[in-house]
């Protein structure tokens, strides 16, 4: 083992109530922007989405996969690789911040969009910096001794967990998120910030397999088990997040000519 298991059973199964208790609150989200506005309600595609990321994430947080990734580097990038890829992806398509809009009262929700229209939320949900928050982190991650440390810790895995589920929904959202994102740059931008994911993602797999500047406490094959898996699952991963932004792209519109210029023509 490389690092020591984390705790009993009951901090295995720690997660288990936040996930129900998520699947609770969407299921009555869904049920009163139903009630509010019927004609408009809500596509169940996006429950179905939202209930798949919060499927993927039981899987990574709960046994067998949980205990595993407590002693085989190989489950830890398993666990990483949905925890920070897959289930963010599914869980931003089911449009969470659109659903909540359409359940809360309109002050509530004119509240909440002054807050997605202000300049910090504009910051932190731009690609670029959604990029570094996520994909950057890699390098602090296992390269230096950060990783050791939070994994020896069971608050500093937790810690961990967290920041990469919110940083990849952040990603994911900045990428092809359905969700209203004031100020989001064109499709360009976001295949270029894609782009740098996929390549750092590579690099990092591709150091951590040769084993270069690597900071991980692991034996080696486990070592290069988890740069294998990073680098073929991140691979898949973000495929999948570039169809989603194909799927959820629309072009714009051309503006129409002005009245008296239609005019004349005709």
């Amino acid at each position: 083992m490389h690092h020591p298991e984390g705790g009993g059973a009951w901090q295995v199964l720690l997660p288990l109530p936040g996930l129900l208790v998520c699947a609770v609150l969407h299921l009555c989200l869904v049920r009163r922007a139903r009630r509010r506005n019927p004609a408009r309600g809500w596509s169940s595609w996006r429950s179905v989405s939202f209930g798949v990321g919060l499927a993927l994430a039981a899987v990574a947080l709960l046994p067998p996969l949980a205990p595993l990734a407590h002693n085989d580097f190989r489950g830890h990038m398993a666990q990483h690789l949905l925890i920070g890829m897959y289930a963010p992806l599914v869980l931003v398509l089911g449009a969470p911040v659109t659903l909540l809009l359409r359940a809360l009262p309109a002050p509530h929700a004119r509240a909440l969009t002054l807050v997605l229209h202000s300049r910090p939320a504009r910051l932190l949900t731009h690609p670029v910096m959604a990029l570094l928050l996520s994909t950057g982190s890699l390098a602090v991650l296992y390269f230096t001794p950060l990783y050791n440390t939070a994994m020896a810790h069971p608050a500093g895995h937790w810690l961990l967990h967290a920041h990469f589920l919110l940083s990849g929904c952040l990603f994911a959202h900045a990428i092809a998120g359905p969700d209203p994102a004031p100020g989001r740059p064109g499709v360009r931008a976001r295949l270029v910030c894609l782009g740098c994911a996929i390549a750092v993602h590579a690099v990092v797999a591709q150091l951590m397999y040769g084993g270069f500047w690597v900071d991980i406490h692991a034996p080696v094959p486990q070592v290069r088990g988890g740069a294998e898996i990073m680098y073929y699952g991140g691979d898949i991963a973000e495929l999948l997040l570039a169809a989603a932004l194909v799927a959820t792209w629309r072009p714009d519109r051309a503006p129409r000519p002005p009245l008296a210029y239609a005019t004349v023509r005709n």
